[in-house]
């Protein structure tokens, strides 16, 4: 956003994730990738437990903020998928920044591979799923709900299979990730938004364009990013656009480097600080509150409905369908290579992986249905489709690695 944060300019740090990534991020994604699978199996079983009624009056607790004419007043698990997950976003957005201007996507090259098979990975499933449900008008609504990659959870599970894994391949099981986290803020942005109200869209005018200023002018206190990001988090959710995407555009604000060359990174600094509570708290905690799907007659009759069915077979046969298929084409045609060291079985155990759209699958769920028994069936498919995925990328990953 500024005149010194240009791609390719630290064109060194591009060997490994390790190089592109703060050390003291990885300590973190075993952690999380473990603590996520727990907060699932904690949340479902809840649900379907003697503690369930407990667990549905947390879950829709009431809660209560405000300042002058300015009041919010949603549910416990609103102000968890629209506000707390706004600190997932500004991971999700400081990734991207940092990826796009010195990591492995700095340049169209490198970008190339992984932006073909985030596509293809995108379009296949929703193409599954608009194919089971295009003459339900409510259903429709979820077709973006197997196109999402959980960056997070994958990044978790390569984490767990060490060795196994080629640094070339989790370069680009990242990169891919990352694009597909593009694609899903911007189908979100496009798609889902509510009804616009335009009195608040001017005040979120002020704090985007205080953001805007402060990364123009570098300032690096971060609470001028907290406060401008605030009044934008607020003013979207007045207005009707998602306010969880503020979180991006607050990442976007952050600067990569200072212009002395002296000070280190705000934005490094930024994702340091934040990645353990993003990683530890604040996804698992939305794992536990949205997992928390009610398995009775009924949602047993659902799972073989075109909903279920849409979401289940976008994620585990669309994902790694479009993935592998636009990888393969983009290699043939030249417009990209396979990274150092990877054939095409581990390329296959990564569209595999790509099928595992915890995170963003369910937030995009929330927003596109109102019906409770169509959030169960998507959740339920969810569910099952990351976990489907995840079993099958490892089996493959790790049975190659045996071999060899």
């Amino acid at each position: 956003m500024t005149n010194i944060e240009t791609p390719g300019s630290a064109g060194h740090l591009s060997k490994g994730p390790e190089k592109m990534r703060p050390r003291e991020v990885h300590k973190f994604e075993k952690a999380s990738g473990l603590l996520i699978a727990v907060a699932i199996l904690l949340g479902f079983a809840a649900a379907n437990s003697p503690l369930s009624a407990l667990y549905q009056a947390v879950h829709h607790a009431p809660l209560h903020v405000g300042i002058g004419s300015l009041e919010i007043n949603e549910p416990l698990i609103q102000w968890i998928n629209e506000g707390l997950l706004v600190l997932f976003f500004v991971l999700v957005g400081l990734e991207i920044k940092r990826e796009l201007l010195e990591g492995h996507l700095a340049t169209p090259r490198r970008a190339a591979l992984p932006a073909v098979a985030a596509f293809g990975g995108m379009v296949a499933p929703a193409a599954i799923y608009v194919s089971l449900n295009w003459s339900n008008a409510d259903a429709i609504q979820g077709w973006a709900i197997p196109t999402a990659t959980d960056i997070v959870l994958v990044i978790g599970l390569l984490a767990l299979l060490g060795s196994r894994v080629p640094v070339g391949l989790k370069v680009f099981l990242t990169a891919l990730a990352i694009f597909d986290d593009i694609g899903a803020v911007l189908i979100i942005a496009l798609f889902y938004g509510g009804e616009l109200s335009f009195a608040p869209l001017i005040l979120g005018g002020f704090g985007a364009a205080s953001l805007f200023a402060l990364n123009r002018f570098q300032v690096a206190h971060p609470a001028t990013y907290i406060i401008a990001g605030l009044i934008l988090w607020a003013s979207m959710l007045k207005a009707g656009l998602e306010p969880a995407l503020a979180g991006v555009l607050i990442a976007l604000a952050v600067p990569l480097r200072m212009s002395d060359h002296l000070r280190s990174s705000p934005l490094k600094e930024t994702e340091r600080r934040l990645y353990p509570w993003g990683a530890l708290v604040v996804v698992p905690l939305f794992a536990f509150f949205n997992a928390g799907v009610v398995i009775d007659g009924e949602a047993v009759s659902r799972i073989f409905g075109p909903v279920s069915l849409g979401v289940l077979g976008g994620l585990f046969l669309g994902k790694q369908f479009g993935v592998f298929a636009a990888t393969w084409m983009a290699v043939r045609l030249g417009i990209g290579q396979l990274p150092e060291g990877v054939n095409w079985r581990q390329v296959y155990g990564a569209a595999l992986f790509a099928g595992v759209g915890f995170t963003m699958s369910l937030f995009i769920t929330s927003l596109a249905f109102s019906d409770a028994r169509l959030i169960a069936s998507a959740k339920l498919a969810i569910l099952g489709g990351s976990l489907l995925s995840a079993i099958a990328g490892s089996l493959v990953i790790s049975w190659k690695w045996r071999r060899n």
